[in-house]
Formats: structure tokens, C-alpha cells, sequence
């Protein structure tokens, strides 16, 4: 403890501070990057420190609150550091160890946890061994991204499981706020739905934008959204596009590869073949580089995919390929009204 205080010790502190003071711009950036190195191993401190107690009170719910009333934190946030010191110090210690060389910050460990939290003990080891190459360097939303991805590929089917279980966990939220405002939120929609109508308010919010409408993007876009959900025309009315990145052979069935979709990254194979399956799905052929993955020629035409082709995607993949293991794949089905893509990589 005495080693601690005297690490921030308040006289040390204020020369620290007043050096600061007297620095350039470049000795500021310095100066900044190596506080960010030892911020981030203080926390790995904290992380160890949190997660003790948790062993120490056998993990009980009530540990939470006492972390919550003795940093003065509120309950979310206190919860969110003991799952993350739990997790660090039992299925995550290479994503630890970068936070102790000050490679990692405690935020972005805290994303890797979440991201990582539905994998048993055995698949985090090797979410975590794949991911030490990968954070450092990265920003949070790289790092969750990335953990994202580590975790579908550790368990693929389990990631299907997860991705059933969150869309049907789908619900409509809404919070008051203060000076006359609200805001209301679809938690967990169907990200192929959200993605297409996010892009249909986007578009109209922009037409008119083009046209002379004087309201900002923001304000454009939260009046078509409310205009639309009380039955209103919205703006100007166009199609839209949800890309999905998949080679051929997880098209068919024959990986379970984690498939890109764009602006929203990575998600279950399964649930991509569905997507791609659907009703209003164009198709476009794109060859790349099986190494580098650049692409190499970009078809001219589009086209959808026939009937038998889409019913040998849905009747392939209605249970999970994995050996061992036997449960239905997504049943929703994707109504969407907007044009999808689905980009085939060959």
C-alpha cells in the first residue's frame, strides 16, 4: 500500500505537473503516451485487486455493491470491473499481460471480457491466445471488433446459438429525459433490419438535405425516423443496401467462417446464408487473392440467386454442420423490403 501512495504521492504530483507545464508539443505526446502505460497497468492492479475480493466473497452479488460504495461508482460500472478482473485473472491472462506492459488500457480489456463472456473457460484460452498479436495499438472499438470476431471462430456454434438468442431478445426501449426530450431505441433488432433502415433514414434525411432542407443531418434523421413510426411518408423514398463479404464456400455451406457485414462487422455464418438466402438478395460476384484477400475483379452484373440455389442454402444449413453437435439454424424469416447485396467472393 505504502508503494502505491507514494507512486502518486501529491509532491511528486505537483512537480510533475508543473514540468508539464513547460512542455512542447512533441515532449506532450510523449509525456501522454507514457502516462497511458502506466495508467494501464495500474488498472491491471485494479483488475487483480477486484478480482480477489470476488474469490474472497466467493463471488457473491452483494460484492458489486460494495465495490460501488466504496469507489463511488454507480452499480452498472462496478459490475462491468469485478466481470473484468474475474475474467482477466482466470480465461484472459494474455489480454492481462498486455495491460501489465502497458500495451492494453483497462477499457478496452473491459471489451475484450464482454465480447468474450459466452465462451467457456476453454474457447476464451484461445479467443485470447489468437487476440495477443492483435489489440495492441488498436483502439476499443478495433479491440471489440477483433474480440468479436476471436470469439465467433473459437465457437462457431456457439455463436449461432448466441446470435438466435440475442434477435429473439429483440424489444423496444425507450428512456425520458429531461427539457422535454426522449429517445427511443430498438435493442437488439435484426442487424440486417436495423442496418437497412438506418440507411433508408440516412438517404431520405440526405434528399432532403439536397433539396434546401435546412435542419441538420441529426435533426433530419430523428424526424423521418419519428415521422415514419407514426405512420408518415418519411423522405424521399429509396431502396437500400446491406453488404455481406462471404467466399463461396461459406455461401454453400461447406465453413462456418464468420461472415463481414459491412458498417457492422462480423456475424455468425449461419445467419449470413440467411440473409443472403432471402426473398430480395442480389448477388455479385467479386474475385479476390486467396492470400491477401485484395481484391482482384469486380463483376459487372447482378443477379439473384434461383430457387433451387436458395433452398440449398436454407435446407443446408437448417441444422449446424459442426460434428456433434445438432440444433436448428435461424428460423426468422428476413422480410426486408429494401435491395440486399450479397458480395461472393471466388
Amino acid at each position: 500500500m505504502a508503494v502505491l501512495r507514494e507512486m502518486t504521492d501529491p509532491n511528486l504530483l505537483e512537480e510533475i505537473n508543473a514540468f508539464a507545464d513547460s512542455l512542447d508539443d512533441k515532449e506532450s505526446m510523449l509525456v501522454s503516451k507514457e502516462v497511458t502505460v502506466a495508467l494501464a497497468r495500474l488498472e491491471a492492479v485494479r483488475f487483480r485487486a477486484l478480482s480477489r475480493l470476488s474469490e474472497v466473497r466467493d463471488g457473491v452479488r452483494s460484492v458489486v455493491q460494495e465495490v460501488a460504495m466504496g469507489l463511488h461508482l454507480v452499480d452498472g460500472f462496478a459490475g462491468s470491473l469485478v466481470a473484468t478482473g474475474v475474467a482477466l485473472t482466470s480465461r484472459l491472462p494474455r489480454t492481462l499481460s498486455l495491460m501489465d506492459r502497458g500495451k492494453l488500457d483497462g477499457f478496452s480489456a473491459t471489451k475484450v471480457a464482454e465480447a468474450t463472456a459466452w465462451l467457456s473457460d476453454e474457447d476464451s484460452l484461445v479467443a485470447d491466445a489468437a487476440l495477443e498479436s492483435r489489440l495492441p495499438e488498436k483502439n476499443s472499438v478495433q479491440v471489440r471488433k477483433a474480440a468479436s470476431y476471436a470469439a465467433m471462430r473459437a465457437d462457431r456454434a456457439g455463436a449461432d446459438r448466441k446470435a438466435t438468442e440475442r434477435r429473439e431478445g429483440r424489444r423496444l426501449s425507450m428512456a425520458q429525459g429531461e427539457a422535454g426530450v426522449a429517445s427511443i431505441e430498438v435493442v437488439d433488432g435484426p442487424v440486417e433490419k436495423v442496418t437497412a433502415a438506418y440507411q433508408r433514414i440516412n438517404r431520405e434525411a440526405r434528399a432532403l438535405r439536397n433539396q434546401g432542407d435546412t435542419r441538420t443531418m441529426d435533426q433530419l434523421r430523428a424526424d423521418i425516423a419519428l415521422d415514419l413510426l407514426l405512420g408518415g411518408q418519411g423522405g424521399v423514398s429509396e431502396r437500400t443496401e446491406v453488404f455481406l463479404y462471404m467466399d463461396l464456400s461459406t455461401y454453400l455451406g461447406l465453413n462456418h467462417d464468420p461472415v463481414k457485414m459491412a458498417g457492422h462487422g462480423h456475424i455468425p455464418a449461419s445467419l449470413a446464408r440467411q440473409i443472403a438466402a432471402g426473398s430480395n438478395t442480389v448477388l455479385r460476384r467479386i474475385i479476390t487473392d486467396p492470400l491477401s484477400g485484395q481484391v482482384q475483379d469486380l463483376g459487372r452484373t447482378r443477379y439473384r440467386p434461383d430457387a433451387a440455389t436458395a433452398e440449398f442454402v436454407r435446407v443446408r444449413d437448417r441444422e449446424c454442420r459442426r460434428p456433434g453437435v445438432r440444433h436448428e439454424a435461424l428460423s426468422i424469416n428476413v422480410e426486408v423490403k429494401d435491395l440486399h447485396h450479397c458480395y461472393v467472393a471466388s
